[in-house]
This record gives structure tokens, C-alpha cells and sequence, in this order.
């Protein structure tokens, strides 16, 4: 299975996010997200491209009102054709909540959106759970091979 090409933009301005670093995070992530596929018919197994922009809270609220009619910030947002949108912002404070620089946050949000498009939900407890262990490992190996 090929793996899908990453384009990683950075469209906030507060948070240096090394984007050449979060490019090989991400390709050493896909790997194991689409070893994690729900099902065949998951985008992430027909993909050959995702864009993963790295937008502010106020972008990232304006998106989750529009599509989701909640105009709160979150986290991360994903679009099953291909698009990934995180927040630096929240990135930057749930960062500082769990002890972790904004750029961690933003490598595990980024594999959260990849799994996402592998076919996982975090709606239900118990796959919530299990994405998070998922993620976790994802991350922990992609960031021993960078």
C-alpha cells in the first residue's frame, strides 16, 4: 500500500512549529496508522495526498462551528477526504497541562488526525481509549525514528 504524500502548512503566527520535523514525524507516523486501519475502505488506505494545516484557535473555531455546529476551539479537526486542521493555540495550553512542548502536542494531534482517517473514532469510550493507546505507541515509535 503507498503511502500518501504529507503537505504541512503552518497558517498561525504565534507558535514556531518546526515544520521539516513534523514532515518526518508524520511520514514515520503513516506507517503504523494504516498497520491501524479499521477497515479497507478507511481514507487513509485510498489517500494519496493529506494536508495538514496548522491554524490558531479562532481558525480552528470559525471551522468547527461551520462543519460540526460547535464554534468552540478543539484540538484537531479532520475531513475524510484528505484534510487535517490543528490548533497551535490549544496545542500550546493542553501542552503546558500535560507537560509537553506545543510541539509534541502538535506531532500527537497530527497522528490523532491520521488515525482519524484510518477509520477511528473517539465518540465511544472504550475506542477512545484504544485510539489513545494507538496514538501513543504511533508516536513514541515515529519519534525514536526521526
Amino acid at each position: 500500500m503507498p503511502l500518501p504524500k504529507l503537505r504541512i502548512y503552518n497558517r498561525q503566527k504565534a507558535h514556531v512549529i518546526p515544520l521539516p520535523w513534523l514532515r518526518r514525524i508524520g511520514k514515520a507516523a503513516l506507517p503504523g496508522c494504516l498497520a491501524a486501519l479499521k477497515s479497507p475502505d478507511a481514507p487513509l488506505a485510498s489517500l494519496p495526498e493529506v494536508e495538514i494545516t496548522i491554524v490558531n484557535d479562532a481558525d480552528i473555531a470559525r471551522v468547527h462551528g461551520d462543519f460540526l455546529d460547535d464554534p468552540t476551539p478543539t484540538d484537531v479537526i479532520t475531513f475524510h477526504h484528505g484534510e487535517i486542521l490543528i490548533s497551535a493555540d490549544t496545542a500550546g495550553w493542553q501542552g503546558r497541562e500535560h507537560k509537553q512542548s506545543v510541539d509534541h502536542e502538535v506531532a500527537l494531534y497530527l497522528v490523532h488526525g491520521l488515525l482519524h482517517l484510518a477509520g477511528w473514532d473517539d465518540h465511544e469510550v472504550e475506542e477512545a481509549r484504544e485510539m489513545a493507546r494507538r496514538q501513543e505507541t504511533i508516536l513514541h515509535e515515529a519519534l525514536k525514528a526521526v
